[in-house]
């Protein structure tokens, strides 16, 4: 995921795409727990696409609070 295609979705959009990685999170951890997880690198990219869409859901924040 690249930051700036995140830059262009609106702060619902950011929402559900957060959602869904949390889930998608979530079951690898499940999968890792269980012993099922075939791609250990998938789990370090998923945590760092949470960061991501956090980073830019605060930026916009911000960016929204100094406007007003």
């Amino acid at each position: 995921m690249i930051a700036k295609e995140l830059h262009d979705k609106t702060p619902d959009q950011l929402r559900d795409e957060l959602v869904n990685l949390k889930k998608e999170a979530f079951n690898l951890r499940f999968q890792q727990a269980t012993g099922q997880l075939e791609n250990p690198a998938r789990l370090r990219t998923v945590k760092r696409d949470v960061a991501r869409v956090k980073t830019v859901l605060n930026q916009k924040a911000a960016a929204a609070a100094t406007d007003a």
